[in-house]
């Protein structure tokens, strides 16, 4: 799945990206939502609920909008959207880390590994790799 820099739900995003490297994060949010709000279809608002999940106040908002995304990813049949489920399972897996859920951030840990054969062989790649790995450590040692 390719990001169309044409798309209003991309350009939307990007904009939302830049106000968060300024520093800008409630602007950001808000083109955050608005891009969820103009989303058309399942790849728009997957790229919206993304994004939106960085922004929430609390783990259960965040939790919410990821698994939205991860949802609507699994929903979309191309195999290049296969490659964002890693960082998807880690981002559901790291909010039940934080709520407690030890068998629910395990099990999504462990279906974030299953994925890395999908990740880009980059610092991206290794950043999610790791970021599930450590996860895993997190979980395995505070919890048994």
């Amino acid at each position: 799945m390719e990001f169309d820099s044409n798309n209003n739900v991309v350009k939307l995003c990007a904009q939302g990206m830049d106000l968060e490297g300024k520093g800008k994060l409630e602007e950001a949010s808000k083109l955050f939502l608005q891009a969820w709000d103009e989303a058309t279809n399942d790849f728009e608002k997957f790229t919206a609920a993304h994004y939106v999940a960085r922004h929430q106040k609390t783990v259960v908002d965040k939790l919410n909008w990821d698994e939205t995304a991860l949802n609507l990813a699994l929903k979309i049949n191309d195999d290049k959207m296969k490659g964002s489920y890693p960082s998807l399972y880690l981002n559901i897996a790291k909010c039940y880390e934080d709520l407690k859920d030890v068998d629910n951030a395990k099990k999504n840990y462990q279906l974030a590994l299953s994925f890395t054969n999908l990740l880009p062989d980059n610092g991206y790649g290794k950043m999610i790799k790791c970021g599930i790995l450590n996860g895993i450590e997190r979980v395995t040692k505070q919890f048994g």
